[in-house]
């Protein structure tokens, strides 16, 4: 096994990858920019190590900084975590070339699959149901009227690379069609690097569902469920939960079945996550697949007894999966509910400063991957997330009670959080009944 993995990422993702190199007596090395130089991932590895300044661009980004911190440590492996270099085709490549294991898939992989074009184009050749949408990047504004004339209204224009909401526009209309565009073509250079735009037709309200699928070099694929993750706000998550009551055990399986089909198509090994969108007739599509760890990983932990971490570092390895289909079971039920330091009640403004007091909820079945502390001070130039609340219950109900009484037992004091947000969530009639979709938060927010 690896001695010693170098943790490219910062924040509650970092601490949880190092609590599990822990546990498989692996040494790590964190790094960090000089705003989270008292972060709790630097303070808990074996070794830290300061790459740049504050903005992600000089420190988190900054491939030969990472690599050279990675070389000079001593360390055999990077494991990226999500956001940041998770899903840089570049830079895994760059870590074979320096003789260091890339904990995620092949760069060729990441490639294909990272491009949603390309991935789209890959699921229609391997007969993946997929939204109607325009065949490949579209050149140009011209090119990318007619595309949508054919399509219909209303459309989704999103960014060819990247993910978590950014470049991602819908057009009602022809009146709107061109601000959309432009807006979604300049939001997709800023963040990736990369201006490609593909279209396709905006299914409205639909159910976000995702299958967790791991594979190793061996060519052995297999899933480990759903996750429902369609409560969202501007096409970031909020909550999720696993399994989804939206679906029975038929189209589970032909979910999956897609799911694993999908990852076979692109020589996958490693975790990863092929997402849906599931329509009021029932009818899914492909949009799309992420090459890395989730944010909301926990909750497929929680009912399989699996830990993705840990299997994800032992494939990176070079071994085999230590389990097949036949041994995941699911049992029970999970909801994770995203902590940020922000205002829902003020635009969701960010709200970055120091936690003078704070109290985390406890007991059988509570889970909190959290990356702060008191008197730790939040940076205002980073995500504003700053933790996961994550319960486990026998069925959805009990998971949902254990839930309300958690978010009411959490106290964060010095900065707003999204708390009293999430009890007003999980407090829903829609949201208890399962009835929610993917408009149910722009709806309740404007209402």
């Amino acid at each position: 096994m690896f001695k010693k993995i170098l943790i490219a990422n910062r924040g509650e993702i970092a601490v949880r990858i190092i609590r599990a190199c822990r546990e498989m007596g692996i040494k790590t090395v964190a790094v960090y920019s000089e705003e989270d130089r008292e972060s709790l991932h630097v303070q808990i590895a074996d070794q830290s190590i300061c790459i740049g300044k504050g903005r992600a661009a000089t420190s988190y980004l900054d491939m030969k900084s990472v690599l050279s911190a990675t070389i000079v440590s001593g360390a055999e492996a990077i494991h990226p975590g999500f956001g940041f270099l998770s899903e840089n085709s570049r830079f895994a490549k760059m870590c074979g070339e320096c003789n260091i294991t890339f904990i995620g898939p092949d760069y060729r992989t990441i490639d294909i699959m990272g491009n949603k074009a390309s991935a789209r184009e890959l699921m229609i050749s391997e007969g993946v149901p997929v939204v109607p949408g325009s065949k490949g990047p579209v050149q140009g504004f011209d090119e990318a009227v007619r595309a949508a004339e054919k399509i219909g209204f209303p459309i989704m224009i999103k960014a060819s690379s990247g993910g978590g909401g950014k470049g991602m526009r819908i057009s009602y209309g022809k009146k709107d069609f061109e601000d959309s565009f432009f807006a979604a073509k300049m939001e997709a250079k800023e963040a990736f690097g990369n201006d490609d735009l593909y279209m396709e037709r905006y299914i409205q309200n639909p159910k976000h569902i995702e299958f967790q699928i791991i594979g190793d070099i061996f060519g052995n694929i297999i899933h480990l469920g759903e996750r429902e993750c369609s409560m969202q706000r501007r096409n970031q998550k909020v909550l999720e939960e696993a399994p989804s009551s939206s679906i029975d055990s038929e189209l589970r399986e032909k979910m999956a079945m897609a799911a694993v089909k999908a990852a076979k198509a692109a020589n996958y090994f490693s975790v990863g996550t092929v997402e849906f969108l599931l329509d009021k007739n029932k009818k899914f599509y492909f949009i799309e697949m992420n090459t890395r760890i989730q944010v909301e990983h926990p909750v497929t932990e929680m009912v399989t007894g699996i830990d993705l971490v840990k299997e994800q570092i032992r494939i990176a390895y070079g071994e085999k999966l230590s389990f097949s289909q036949n041994e995941v079971a699911t049992k029970g039920h999970s909801i994770e509910c995203r902590i940020n330091a922000e205002n829902p009640y003020k635009g969701f403004r960010p709200s970055p400063g120091k936690i003078m007091d704070m109290h985390l909820p406890g007991g059988m079945g509570i889970r909190n991957d959290v990356s702060i502390y008191r008197g730790y001070i939040i940076p205002h130039i980073y995500d504003s997330m700053i933790g996961k609340l994550i319960v486990y219950g026998k069925n959805r109900a009990e998971a949902i009670e254990k839930m309300k009484s958690a978010l009411s037992e959490y106290l964060i004091e010095g900065v707003d959080t999204n708390i009293n947000f999430q009890i007003e969530i999980i407090n829903h009639d829609k949201f208890i009944n399962g009835t929610y979709d993917t408009g149910f938060l722009k709806e309740y927010l404007e209402g």
